[in-house]
């Protein structure tokens, strides 16, 4: 199964030194190269444009959005779009608020039979109410 990478998994692999990770940090590292080196790696704009925001030196900038481009985006279909609203109507009956981008990545993920590979525990509870699978990390050692 592809899957998709969401921002907060890029970020810590592009946009932080590999000295500076803690032990499980490394594992995701490890799981995003190996992710990468099998081509299930995903990408959608979204997630592109949310890892490329905020960086103030031109070069770091160049340098991240070349490695980027060598991922063709996913592009979200209007029904996505949709489903996505839907999805938030859902989470938000269930007492959970979501993000617009969040509940995107969800329905582009559903779409596209992906799971989501991500740090951030929101997905966690999207998934608890909807049908998102999350990717976890395999067994290294």
């Amino acid at each position: 199964m592809n899957v998709l990478i969401d921002t907060s998994i890029w970020s810590l692999a592009l946009r932080r030194r590999s000295a500076d990770l803690n032990p499980q940090e490394v594992k995701i590292d490890q799981e995003l190269r190996e992710l990468v080196g099998e081509g299930r790696a995903v990408v959608v704009g979204v997630v592109r444009q949310e890892v490329l925001s905020g960086i103030r030196e031109r070069a770091s900038y160049l340098r991240l959005r070349d490695r980027l481009r060598e991922f063709p985006d996913l592009v979200p279909s209007s029904f996505d779009h949709e489903r996505a609203a839907e999805f938030g109507n859902t989470s938000r009956a269930n007492g959970i608020s979501g993000s617009p981008i969040d509940l995107l990545i969800c329905s582009i993920a559903v779409s596209n039979a992906l799971a989501v590979f991500t740090t951030d525990r929101d997905f966690e509870r999207y998934a608890s109410v909807l049908p998102v699978r999350l990717h976890e990390t395999r067994g290294w050692e």
